[in-house]
């Protein structure tokens, strides 16, 4: 296999894993998981991405301040959240929901099936770790920018290591509940956290696949 197809293959597997075994992640599996997401490109250099792992009691203590949070919070992220979704973004956005609930048997109506598949994402989806990313404030959305590359960057070498990933923008919608558990500075603000872990590979939530756009929907030629 040559390297390119090697990058092709993780790219194509890899999916946003919503089932997890309990089976902890070797430290240093991890530790070589961070190491690679660490080599992401950055402006300047700068590598602005300050990484919290939680593994095992840590885990399940984050995983209780974040349902709490989930049910009786505010919303107060510490980064905008899109406005609106409209056009194609809608549509993919839509579709991909779609998928997600017909995978568990969820009903377009069923309201309370969809706040408790919302509610998920507040347990970590049962993953026995979960890394929290923050970036400096005043590195603005450039340094947001940077910690993209590094979340991108983790989820393919975990998934050439065997692991399952789910990143997730929604624990920062509770921005001072995670600040508080881990206490993180306020010149760090949450941008995302990435649950990972061992996937269970017969739960129907894992089989659904998300596509993705043809060039002539994302590209414009100019030679």
């Amino acid at each position: 296999m040559t390297p390119h197809s090697a990058l092709q293959e993780l790219l194509n597997s890899r999916f946003s894993c919503r089932a997890f075994r309990k089976d902890p992640v070797p430290r240093d599996v991890i530790e070589q998981v961070l190491r690679d997401a660490g080599r992401a490109p950055s402006w300047c250099n700068a590598q602005p991405w300050k990484v919290i792992v939680a593994s095992g009691a840590q885990t399940d203590a984050f995983r209780d301040t974040m349902a709490s949070a989930f049910d009786n919070g505010k919303p107060a992220p510490d980064y905008p959240f899109p406005a609106t979704y409209t056009g194609a973004h809608l549509q993919r956005r839509r579709t991909c929901g779609m998928q997600l609930y017909e995978a568990v048997g969820i009903g377009r109506r069923d309201r309370e099936g969809r706040a408790a598949q919302m509610r998920e994402n507040y347990t970590l989806f049962g993953a026995p770790h979960v890394a929290v990313i923050t970036c400096p404030e005043e590195l603005g959305p450039y340094g947001v920018l940077d910690c993209g590359g590094f979340i991108t960057a983790f989820c393919l070498s975990a998934q050439a290591q065997g692991l399952g990933t789910v990143p997730q923008a929604a624990l920062s919608l509770f921005s001072d509940a995670v600040r508080t558990q881990f206490a993180i500075p306020d010149d760090r603000k949450v941008l995302a956290a990435i649950s990972f872990g061992y996937p269970d590979d017969q739960a129907n939530i894992n089989q659904f696949r998300t596509d993705r756009a043809e060039l002539d929907e994302f590209v414009e030629w100019k030679d």
